[in-house]
């Protein structure tokens, strides 16, 4: 009898790890019905009447044993940023997800400031910050701080105190959004580290991240002052270089990336995929995902060049740059190097080119993807990638034949935040699922 109950045991236990994996399998099975709490004739009918059965079954159970065992060790071995449970993940994953908004409000708003021309309006910096001018005495030694700077002896002489607080204030909010989103992404941080929701790896990220952004107010005022500085040429107009102000988009797009990633990867540890085939077919995605993920970055870092050079006021004509599809001085800065970075004609031809190639190379993504077997997501991403690329082009026509107003080329600036955005998400959903994950789909999706 004490042999009988402790292979009855064993026996409940295979049945328990079946029942959670199969039901349906063990219901058709009469033998495996009979394990109640107390022995009885059917039970032990079921187990010694029926070897035959164990015999013909036996690869399939330890096989579904098998199963259950590596569902368990996916759970279990998965790398995961947030161990805390799914409260702790969404938890992180609304403040990750929230301070990547508040990164991109960021461009935007520096893109305004950019093009209201307000950003040289703050003539000293302070990483601590400062408060505004609070009385028309303090609103006047700024003006007079003003004065003393190439742009308004050369572009914004004679301006009145009222428009002066105009830059003021876009230049000093942009300045203290900053130094807001620092706040507000370093007291959770706090919070969560205390509380025990981060792992080392999320933990060693975020404060890359964090030291990033505080660098971020640096290469900004490293930026600005280099437009307070007397230009080369009598003739030439004070502004900031564009090695400088691509240098501060650059960064600022890296933490968005970063951000937005990092809380991709908590809410979303595996790729959505439900078979092997769908592995398959985000796996042919994958390959080209990249590449034009590359070619969209590489065209937005051009834009800040465009940007810096005032290339947008020049050539506002399209195709044609004017009268001619290329000009005949994109060579003639010495050494060569220069032309690519502050020419306005090669800077200008060069953001054409690689958005035209952007476009095309969207285009092409989701031409060879329209009969793949992926998921619907994907194939979802997939279109809204290619139709935000179609609206950034016709954004930046727009833009460049109007003479670059503050409306549009704002949306200019954001449309190519927006592209970004979409294939992180896209270079996120198709990536390789763990090995455990893949060992447990089946070769193709059931349908009803």
């Amino acid at each position: 009898m004490a042999s009988f109950l402790r292979r009855k045991e064993g026996l409940s236990r295979i049945y328990n790890s079946l029942l959670q994996s199969n039901p349906s399998f063990l219901l058709r099975h009469q033998p495996f019905r009979s394990f109640s709490s107390q022995p009885s004739k059917k039970c032990l009918f079921g187990i010694y009447g029926h070897r035959s059965f164990f015999k013909v079954h036996q690869v399939k159970l330890f096989r579904n044993m098998s199963t259950v065992a590596s569902i368990g060790t996916n759970k279990e071995g998965l790398k995961l940023l947030v161990t805390a449970g799914p409260r702790a993940q969404k938890m992180v994953g609304i403040w990750l997800f929230g301070s990547a908004a508040w990164v991109f409000s960021m461009v935007v708003l520096g893109g305004v400031t950019r093009l209201t021309r307000s950003g040289l309006s703050m003539t000293d910096w302070k990483f601590s910050g400062k408060l505004p001018p609070l009385t028309d005495q303090e609103w006047l030694q700024e003006f007079e701080k003003y004065k003393q700077s190439p742009e308004y002896k050369r572009v914004n002489k004679g301006m009145s105190i009222e428009d002066f607080k105009f830059i003021y204030w876009m230049e000093y909010a942009h300045r203290m959004w900053g130094r807001a989103l620092g706040v507000m992404f370093a007291l959770p941080f706090s919070y969560f580290l205390r509380k025990g929701y981060i792992t080392l790896r999320l933990g060693l990220r975020l404060s890359t991240l964090f030291a990033l952004g505080a660098g971020q107010g640096l290469i900004g005022w490293w930026m600005v002052k280099s437009g307070l500085e007397e230009p080369a040429s009598e003739y030439a107009q004070p502004r900031v270089s564009p090695y400088r102000l691509a240098a501060h988009l650059t960064s600022a797009f890296i933490i968005y990336c970063g951000l937005f990633w990092t809380g991709l990867s908590v809410v979303m540890p595996e790729p959505p995929v439900e078979s092997v085939a769908w592995a398959r077919g985000a796996a042919k995605v994958r390959r080209f995902a990249l590449p034009v993920s590359l070619l969209v970055g590489i065209t937005a870092i051009s834009g800040a060049f465009v940007a810096g050079n005032d290339a947008g006021h020049a050539y506002n004509t399209f195709p044609k740059m004017g009268d001619t599809w290329i000009p005949d001085d994109i060579f003639d800065m010495k050494p060569l190097i220069r032309n690519f970075f502050e020419n306005t004609s090669t800077v200008q031809l060069d953001h054409r080119m690689l958005a035209t190639a952007t476009l095309v190379s969207i285009s092409t993504l989701w031409w060879s993807t329209r009969k793949l077997e992926i998921h619907p997501a994907v194939r979802s991403l997939i279109g809204s990638t290619f139709g935000m690329a179609a609206l950034q082009v016709t954004l930046g026509v727009s833009t460049l034949l109007s003479y670059v107003p503050v409306s549009l080329g704002t949306a200019h600036q954001a449309g190519a935040l927006t592209l970004l955005t979409l294939v992180i998400l896209l270079n996120h959903t198709v990536r390789r699922p763990s090995m455990s994950l893949l060992k447990s789909l089946p070769q193709v999706v059931k349908t009803a």
